[in-house]
């Protein structure tokens, strides 16, 4: 039996040339299954929690699909692959709903930082104790997986200096997240927040993974990995969650792979390196050097993601896995998202024309999915 698996998935919406426009309240009202974010530019599905990773595939590929056709019918509309506004629109904030007064809240309090698009990964976890060592773990490795995502370079068509730029402007909120070291912890502070007003509700809770559920934060049955940009590519997002999902089959089977006990460092200092190595990774990603939360030592993000794959491709192999692991290779191998457009910039100095090309690329893909894997799935 494998852990249950869900994703919310954010995408942009516009034309093929790569420009970005706001459709999610006409998509909303039209068709089932998706929900619209404070800016109309983007539109998020979210898919059932499934075991199975074919049936996964298969819930990423075929709401795209069904977004698409209806896209067709309203124009020339497309999805836009990246997590940033790449080629321009951060000076204005496109309400989809401008009657929801925590939108408002968000508009004020952050303007178009946060108009994003990403991919946060649910895996269940119903035990809580469990829940909050599983995330104690993340937390600390999750600038691995930001690693292997960033797919944000640009921002009104000019590189930023980030390979994720999302992550490099994303409002962290509250700005201090400890490490919980227990349910009680996590309930005791997150009712502190409400309190002091620094979290306007039990959603407003930013940070790069989170402990969820359908009664916050009492009654929680997931671990929620919120940091990754969006992977575009279902089979890399598969891969991505296979490499999350083996690294908990292991945490299970040795409850001391634990920060809280099996590193030299104390909580707070652990809470600074990981906050430190998400924003060397924001800014290189696969080629940034980390601190290790075991006991602070020096090394890239890809060589840690390479150590990680070994630790934990046996698991995946027991438990029936491991081939949607091991595209995470080819990902070091090739680089993400980001890397292949900036290696791309540096050739052709157009980020118009290296998005144009990512579009074309995504739906093609997403065709031979559907007919290839998905139909007989279905």
């Amino acid at each position: 039996m494998l852990l249950s698996k869900g994703f919310e998935i954010e995408v942009y919406t516009g034309t093929p040339q790569g420009e970005i426009v706001g459709l999610s309240d006409r998509i909303v009202a039209d068709l089932d299954g998706f929900i619209i974010e404070p800016d109309s530019r983007n539109v998020e599905y979210t898919t059932a929690p499934f075991t199975s990773y074919d049936r996964l595939l298969c819930a990423l590929v075929l709401p795209r699909r069904q977004l698409r056709a209806y896209l067709q019918g309203l124009g020339d509309y497309t999805l836009i692959p990246g997590s940033t506004l790449s080629l321009g629109g951060t000076d204005t904030f496109y309400r989809s709903d401008p009657n929801n007064p925590y939108h408002t809240y968000i508009e004020q309090t952050y303007g178009t930082n946060v108009v994003t698009a990403s991919v946060h990964i649910n895996i269940g976890i119903s035990d809580p104790e469990l829940l909050m060592r599983a995330c104690r773990l993340v937390r600390v490795e999750a600038p691995l997986y930001l690693a292997l995502s960033a797919a944000s370079p640009f921002l009104n068509g000019a590189p930023t200096g980030y390979h994720s730029t999302r992550w490099g402007l994303f409002p962290k909120t509250p700005q201090h997240v400890p490490l919980f070291a227990s349910h009680a912890h996590h309930i005791e502070w997150v009712n502190e927040q409400l309190v002091k007003k620094t979290m306007q509700n039990v959603r407003h809770l930013w940070s790069s993974v989170r402990p969820n559920g359908d009664r916050r934060p009492y009654n929680l049955n997931r671990l929620e990995l919120r940091i990754c940009d969006l992977i575009i590519d279902p089979i890399a997002l598969l891969a991505v969650t296979s490499l999350i999902e083996a690294r908990l089959w292991q945490l299970i089977a040795d409850p001391n792979l634990d920060p809280l006990v099996m590193s030299s460092l104390s909580a707070s200092d652990l809470v600074e390196l990981a906050d430190a190595n998400e924003m060397a990774v924001a800014k290189s990603s696969l080629d940034a050097t980390l601190q290790h939360w075991q006991d602070g030592r020096s090394i890239t993000a890809h060589d840690w993601i390479e150590e990680l794959y070994a630790e934990v491709h046996p698991f995946a192999k027991q438990r029936g896995f491991s081939c949607f692991l091991s595209p995470v290779k080819k990902l070091l191998r090739e680089g993400n998202t980001a890397q292949q457009w900036l290696r791309s910039f540096e050739q052709s100095g157009d980020a118009r024309s290296i998005l144009m090309q990512a579009i074309t690329q995504v739906e093609h893909q997403e065709v031979e999915l559907d007919r290839y894997i998905c139909q007989s799935v279905a």
